[in-house]
């Protein structure tokens, strides 16, 4: 696989607790979606926030690799649906940390096929898996 690259870019204006944010992805995708530290915090209020977009990633990447384990396996997805809850908390003497990421997958396949070893193996290929777990947040993985 060739290297990846991407890019995103983000504005913040005002102080921490009054100011806001703006995300935009670097290949046009989304743009300008809002984000603030009450919204981070408290409700969403229709804005995101980091962790929400971490959460997005982790799920996507999950299932794209699923797909590719399971199209290996000879019984390609019909559909992969995937829900991903990022949890953060506080660490004693860190602060706010990213502390787990649990992802539930709903999977529709045709034909046997062993669906948690594929699922194993394509969490092992996930680089947001493997990024996660480096950093010493738990990765919990199931089907729903």
């Amino acid at each position: 696989m060739p290297r990846i690259e991407r890019t995103a870019e983000v504005s913040w204006e005002g102080n921490l607790a009054r100011g806001t944010g703006r995300i935009s992805a670097g290949s046009g995708a989304f743009g300008e979606l809002p984000y603030s530290l009450a919204t981070r915090i408290a409700q969403p209020e229709g804005r995101t926030s980091p962790e929400e977009l971490l959460a997005a990633a982790h799920a996507a990447c999950l299932t794209m690799s699923l797909a590719g384990e399971l199209t290996q396996a000879g019984t390609p997805p019909r559909r992969l649906d995937a829900s991903c809850l990022i949890v953060m908390d506080e660490v004693e003497g860190k602060g706010h940390q990213i502390v787990a990421s649990h992802v539930r997958v709903r999977a529709e396949v045709d034909g046997d096929t062993d669906l948690d070893a594929a699922l194993e193996r394509a969490d092992a290929g996930c680089s947001f898996s493997t990024l996660l777990r480096n950093a010493g947040v738990e990765v919990d993985l199931a089907f729903a």
